[in-house]
């Protein structure tokens, strides 16, 4: 019974970094392979990435031509300037994956001459961890006028990948409580 419980712990610490592991995803710009190229209408990354919930812990996948572009990471305003000038960070070689390491906005454009013009660029907004509205921490938000409103659908089915870790974390505590 001593060496169950030295087992335990461990298992159910590496159950949680399978679940965190579990949560990041990896986001193929545009939606594809080999996209990180002058698209065929100037928002088109921007109308995809708006479809996007992207979360800390997530990465984009770019891949290019690393002989004729790269990826660059920049300010708001040089993305919007299209300014290759002084960008935060370059990326080269053709595939380039790129964690979203904190929420807030992520301004991405092409390296290459006259790409970001035509709109070569992605702007990317990382929701917070917990998924909170921005305003000022310590004062409670206002209360919303009361309105009849008819009940709300019900939500959508979880998906197979969150009915799965649900699933396994469930057998995982069966499994502890019933060796305790």
């Amino acid at each position: 019974m001593a060496s169950l419980r030295k087992v335990l712990p461990c298992l159910v610490l590496s159950c949680l970094v399978f679940i965190l592991l579990a949560e990041a995803r990896e986001f193929p710009v545009g939606g594809n392979v080999n996209s990180w190229k002058v698209p065929s209408s100037p928002d088109a990354f921007n109308k995809w990435a708006e479809k996007q919930r992207f979360e800390i812990g997530d990465s984009l996948v770019m891949k290019y031509d690393p002989k004729s572009d790269s990826v660059l990471e920049v300010t708001e305003e040089d993305y919007k300037n299209c300014n290759k000038g002084k960008p935060m960070k370059t990326y080269k070689g053709g595939e380039t994956k790129i964690a979203l390491n904190r929420s807030g906005l992520f301004y991405f454009i092409s390296g290459a001459e006259g790409h970001c013009e035509k709109g070569q660029k992605l702007e990317v907004d990382v929701l917070s961890a917990k998924h909170e509205g921005g305003g000022v921490k310590g004062h409670p938000p206002a209360l919303a006028p009361v309105s009849v409103l008819p009940p709300a659908p019900a939500p959508a089915p979880a998906g197979g990948a969150h009915a799965l870790r649900v699933g396994f974390m469930a057998t995982v505590l069966a499994v502890g409580v019933a060796l305790l």
